[in-house]
């Protein structure tokens, strides 16, 4: 079955209703989601209800933890995220009093996984070593020796074969001779190969930093993986950004640039 991999949602609706109507039109029904549903971007509750309508499971990103556990959400934030992180919780968060959609959706945020396998395939937000909070960036494959440097070696130790994951919003496959391949160096295509690791950031629906606004997710096809790019109006989402006190304008005003 064709299925589609999205990740770092980041509330931003906007961005997350285009990808979904991209995958409507190829006829994809199966999605999974690698976490990251909020932070960031103004609508957590909406993100939060559509992501659980839609996928057929997701897991914990960084932000998501740190919604829900107060303790996580003041270590490694800087202040601007931090601020967000803050609001998210506030609107999430329910009361005594409060409705039972609310209380069930805390409820579902709270409960999502760290990790996912199946079979020789895993699924983290993160990385193989730390499925939540370590990143995994391009540069971390620069060896000035031409190796492979020990932190990538390490991932792929974790690894039976193929590990997807998302957290740096920049797309790419690092291949287990440790090289970092950009969509547009493959051609926005990767076979797998058995016998041959392979760890693949299927990139950021809400949130883009490869310098390309559009939304990026991925859709995986038998043995095929393919990238793919979806334009929405990050003007139009700044906008709901400047009306919102606790998010600063600036988190909005770099959805234009992809940084």
């Amino acid at each position: 079955m064709v299925k589609a991999i999205i990740s770092d949602i980041h509330a931003n609706l906007d961005a997350f209703e285009a990808v979904l109507k991209d995958i409507k039109e190829q006829g994809i029904t199966q999605i999974q989601c690698l976490g990251d549903v909020v932070g960031y971007g103004p609508n957590p509750i909406e993100c939060c209800d559509r992501t659980r309508e839609i996928a057929e499971w997701c897991l914990l990103g960084n932000h998501d933890e740190a919604v829900v556990d107060e303790v996580v959400g003041g270590i490694g934030f800087n202040p601007l995220a931090r601020e967000v992180i803050e609001w998210h919780r506030s609107e999430l968060k329910p009361g005594w009093l409060s409705p039972r959609a609310k209380k069930e959706r805390w409820d579902w945020l709270r409960s999502l996984p760290r990790l996912k396998k199946d079979g020789d395939v895993m699924y983290v937000h993160g990385s193989p070593r730390d499925p939540t909070m370590e990143y995994v960036l391009r540069s971390d494959c620069e060896d000035l020796m031409g190796g492979i440097p020990d932190k990538i070696r390490e991932c792929f130790e974790k690894m039976d074969w193929i590990c997807f994951n998302g957290h740096t919003h920049d797309p790419g496959v690092i291949t287990d001779d440790g090289k970092f391949h950009t969509p547009a160096d493959l051609n926005m295509e990767y076979r797998f190969e058995k016998g041959r690791k392979a760890l693949i950031n299927v990139g950021s629906v809400g949130q883009p930093r490869d310098g390309d606004p559009r939304s990026c997710y991925v859709v995986i096809d038998g043995e095929l993986l393919r990238y793919r790019r979806v334009e929405y109006d990050t003007k139009a989402v700044a906008e709901k950004i400047r009306k919102i006190p606790a998010i600063d304008p600036r988190m909005g005003e770099r959805l234009s640039v992809g940084r």
